[in-house]
C-alpha cells in the first residue's frame, strides 16, 4: 500500500496529508515536510476519510416521484437535468437558470460550472457560498488594493511582532493557524483580539477588546483617529503609495476615544493600548474572518481594516498584511476560478469587453455581458417566478444560508432543482433530480488555500456506483445541451483555465507535482510564485483609503427581543456537517444543540445549566440546549449553524450587505426562554417541496 499525498478538504488552511487504500478502508497522515501543516493536523484532518466510504454516501442518481426520490440511472437523471435546463431557457431566456458552485469541490469543478453557466447557457447566474462568507473581503479588498485576498502568507504569522486578530475564533475554526499564532505568542509576539466573545485566543490575548456586535466600524475609525493624534502614522507609506488619506482622516474626526468607548462598550484604556501596540509595531499580521464579514455593513468593515492597515504601512512587508481567512477548503479557488455573477476566473469584469473577448475566443461562444444574480438574488429571483431552474453543487443553502424559510420557499418555488452531492442533504430532499458527486479521495484536481497556494488533490479511490467529479456531469449536461465544455481529465481544465487567468498564467500540472504548490499571482512559468502582494504598490496602483460611516446592525433589541443571537463555528464540525457528522470521533465531541448563554441572562430567565430552551426570533422558533458561559456578553447568545435538528439559520435575518449582498448572519434580535418540561424540538419540520413551495 502507497501513501497519495492530496489536500485536505475542510478549512482552507491547505494542510497536507497522505491517504492509504485498505480495500475499502482509507488511512490518513500528515505529511511531515508539508510547509504549511508541518506534519500536522486538526481533529477534522484526522477524519477526512471518514465520509469517503460511509455507507450513506450517494452512488446511483434519483428523481422525483411525488414525495419520493427514487433511485435512476445516472444517464436518465442527466437526461432529466439537461431537460430541465432547456425548458428553463426557453421558457424564460438564459437568465431563467442559476448555478450554485461548491467551494468543496476542486478548482476544475468550479472553473466547469462557469463555462457551463456562461458558454453553454449563456447567463452569468453563477455564485457559491464566498457570498456568505467573505464576498466583502473581496469586494472591500479589491476597491481599497485592487486584489481581495490574502495579502501575505501563513509563514509571516512566524516573522510578526504583533497578531491582531479581529472576529475570528482561530483556533476553533482554522486550528493549524490558531497553533501557529500561539506559538508566535509563547517567542515573544504580542497578541491583541477584538471579538464580542471571550474565545480561546481571547483569553490567551494581551489585549482583549470585547466590543458591542456590530460596532466595529466605530472601533476602527476610533484607532485610526488616534494613530494621527499621536503621529503614529507612516507619513512615507501614505505619501508614496496612498491616494485619499485626507478625506479619511477628515471622516474619522467625530470617532474620538470617548465616542468610542460609549458605542462599543470598551475600556478606553485598552482601546489606547490596542492601537499604540498595532501603530508602533513594524510587523504587525492582521488576520480577520467572519466576525467582521458577515454584517450589513462587512464591505465598510472590511474598508475600514484596510484602512487600519495602510495608515499604518503594514501592507506589503514580511510580518504584516491584511488577512482574511477564508473558511471552506476552496473558497479561495471558488472565486478565483469567476463562479461569481460579476467576473470570470482571475477577477475579470464580465462587462470589460477585452477579458470578455479572450474567453469568447477560447470557447467560440457570445458571452453575457452583464452581471448575473447573486445567491440571495436567485432565491428572490426563485420565489417570484423569474428563475426556473436552479443546479446546486456541493452546497446546502437550507442549513448554511440566512432566513432558513426564505430558502425553503425560494426552492420550493423553483420548476426543477437539480443538486449534486455527496449526501442526500437537506437541500438534496427538496431535488427533482439528484447526481451523485465524487468526494475528494476520489479524483484529481486542485484547491486553493486561504493564502493563495494552488495545491494538487490526488485521486485515491474510484467514486461509488455512478458517482462522478461535478466537472464530468456538467461536461454531460452541456453536451447534452449540444454545447460541450470540451474536457477529458482534470488536467485539460486545468490547462485551460490557466491558460485563460492571469493570475494563474505560470502554473502548470507538471509544476504543481513538484513539492506544495504555488501561490498566485504566477505570471510566467519560470515565477516562483507570490507569497506576499503588494509589495512595491498595490495591485490597483496607489492603494485607495475610503472612508466608511458607522452602520448599525439591520436589527436591534426591542422588548419582545431583547437578546441578540450571534452564529459560530465549531472546532470539530464543519459547514453543513454532511461530511464532519459522518465521522464518529467528531460527532460525539458536540451535541447536535447549543446556546450559549450568559450566566445573568439565564438566571434571569430561570434557565439551568444544560436545560432545554426556546430560542425565537421574527422569522422562527427552535428548541435547543443552553450551555452557561461567561465567554458571551450579557445580552447575547451564540449558535452553531451546523446542526440541521437545530438550525441557527431558522432565526437569522436575511437583511444584505448593499455592496457584496452578504446576509447578517452575525446578529439578529432573539428572545430566549425556558421550555416546557414535556416539549420537544421546535424547529421547522423538514417541508415537502409542496410545503416548501407554499
Amino acid at each position: 500500500m502507497s501513501a497519495v499525498a492530496t489536500t485536505c478538504p475542510f478549512c482552507a488552511v491547505g494542510c497536507g496529508l497522505a491517504l492509504t487504500a485498505d480495500g475499502d478502508t482509507l488511512r490518513v497522515r500528515p505529511i511531515a515536510r508539508h510547509p504549511v501543516s508541518r506534519g500536522q493536523l486538526c481533529a477534522k484532518g484526522w477524519s477526512a476519510a471518514a465520509a469517503v466510504r460511509h455507507p450513506e454516501r450517494l452512488s446511483s442518481a434519483l428523481l422525483r416521484d411525488g414525495d419520493r426520490l427514487v433511485p435512476v440511472p445516472l444517464e436518465r437523471a442527466l437526461d432529466a437535468a439537461a431537460d430541465a435546463i432547456r425548458s428553463a431557457v426557453a421558457d424564460g431566456g438564459p437568465d431563467a437558470v442559476g448555478i450554485i458552485a461548491s467551494a468543496r469541490a476542486t478548482n476544475e469543478d468550479a472553473f466547469a460550472a462557469m463555462k457551463l453557466a456562461r458558454a453553454t447557457i449563456g447567463t452569468n447566474n453563477v455564485d457559491h457560498c464566498a457570498r456568505v462568507c467573505h464576498a466583502p473581503s473581496v469586494a472591500g479588498l479589491t476597491r481599497t488594493l485592487g486584489s481581495g485576498a490574502m495579502t501575505s502568507s501563513i509563514d509571516d504569522i512566524d516573522r510578526a511582532e504583533l497578531l491582531f486578530v479581529v472576529g475570528s475564533d482561530t483556533t476553533e475554526n482554522h486550528p493549524i493557524i490558531g497553533a501557529r499564532m500561539l506559538a508566535a505568542q509563547a517567542r515573544g509576539a504580542r497578541l491583541v483580539v477584538v471579538d464580542p466573545r471571550r474565545t480561546r485566543l481571547a483569553r490567551l490575548a494581551d489585549v482583549h477588546l470585547p466590543l458591542r456586535l456590530g460596532t466595529d466600524i466605530p472601533l476602527l475609525n476610533g484607532m485610526i483617529r488616534l494613530i494621527f493624534t499621536n503621529g503614529w502614522q507612516d507619513d512615507a507609506y501614505l505619501a508614496e503609495r496612498c491616494e485619499n488619506v485626507d478625506a479619511v482622516r477628515a471622516a474619522v474626526e467625530p470617532f474620538t476615544l470617548a465616542h468610542v468607548a460609549r458605542v462599543t462598550g470598551l475600556d478606553p484604556h485598552a482601546v489606547m493600548t490596542a492601537t499604540r501596540l498595532y501603530a508602533t509595531t513594524r510587523r504587525a499580521f492582521l488576520a480577520y474572518c467572519l466576525g467582521v464579514t458577515q454584517h450589513v455593513c462587512g464591505t465598510e468593515n472590511v474598508i475600514a481594516l484596510s484602512n487600519l492597515a495602510l495608515v499604518t504601512g503594514h501592507v506589503g512587508i514580511e510580518g504584516a498584511g491584511i488577512n482574511p481567512l477564508r473558511g471552506q477548503n476552496n473558497v479561495q479557488g471558488a472565486c478565483d476560478m469567476g463562479a461569481l455573477p460579476d467576473v470570470l476566473s482571475g477577477y475579470q469584469r464580465v462587462e470589460d469587453g477585452a477579458a470578455r473577448g479572450r474567453f469568447e475566443r477560447a470557447w467560440g461562444r457570445t458571452l453575457p455581458s452583464h452581471p448575473g444574480l447573486t445567491a440571495p438574488a436567485m432565491q428572490r429571483a426563485a420565489h417570484d417566478g423569474a428563475l426556473r431552474c436552479m443546479l446546486v453543487l456541493g452546497e446546502d443553502p437550507v442549513v448554511t444560508d440566512a432566513a432558513q424559510h426564505t430558502v425553503r420557499r425560494a426552492l420550493g418555488s423553483l420548476d426543477t432543482l437539480i443538486v449534486a452531492d455527496l449526501f442526500l442533504t437537506e437541500t438534496a430532499k427538496l431535488a427533482d433530480v439528484v447526481l451523485p458527486a465524487a468526494s475528494f479521495a476520489e479524483k484529481d484536481g486542485t484547491f486553493t488555500s486561504t493564502e493563495r497556494r494552488v495545491q494538487r488533490v490526488r485521486r485515491v479511490v474510484a467514486p461509488p456506483g455512478d458517482a462522478r467529479a461535478d466537472w464530468q456531469l456538467l461536461d454531460a449536461i452541456a453536451t447534452r445541451l449540444g454545447r460541450p465544455l470540451g474536457f477529458d481529465s482534470a488536467e485539460r481544465i486545468f490547462a485551460e483555465m490557466a491558460h485563460l487567468t492571469p493570475i494563474y498564467a505560470g502554473m502548470s500540472w507538471a509544476r504543481l507535482e513538484q513539492g506544495f504548490g504555488l501561490q498566485w499571482p504566477c505570471p510566467s512559468a519560470d515565477h516562483p510564485g507570490t507569497p506576499i502582494l503588494h509589495r512595491d504598490h498595490a495591485a490597483r496602483g496607489r492603494a485607495r483609503l475610503i472612508p466608511v460611516v458607522d452602520t448599525p446592525p439591520a436589527e436591534l433589541p426591542d422588548a419582545e427581543y431583547p437578546l441578540q443571537l450571534t452564529t459560530c463555528r465549531l472546532h470539530h464540525q464543519y459547514g453543513c456537517g454532511s461530511m464532519t457528522r459522518r465521522a464518529p470521533l467528531l460527532e460525539r465531541e458536540n451535541p447536535p444543540g447549543l446556546l450559549w448563554i450568559h450566566p445573568d441572562d439565564a438566571a434571569a430567565r430561570g434557565i439551568r445549566p444544560h436545560a432545554k430552551v426556546l430560542v425565537r426570533s421574527r422569522r422562527g422558533e427552535l428548541t435547543t440546549h443552553a450551555m452557561l458561559s461567561a465567554d458571551v456578553p450579557a445580552g447575547v447568545v451564540a449558535m452553531p449553524y451546523h446542526f440541521a435538528e437545530t438550525p441557527s439559520n431558522l432565526l437569522t435575518s436575511d437583511a444584505l450587505d448593499p455592496i457584496s449582498r452578504m446576509p447578517e448572519l452575525k446578529v439578529c434580535a432573539v428572545d430566549v426562554v425556558a421550555a416546557p418540561a414535556a416539549g420537544t424540538s421546535a424547529a421547522q419540520p423538514r417541508a415537502a417541496r409542496a410545503e416548501a413551495a407554499s
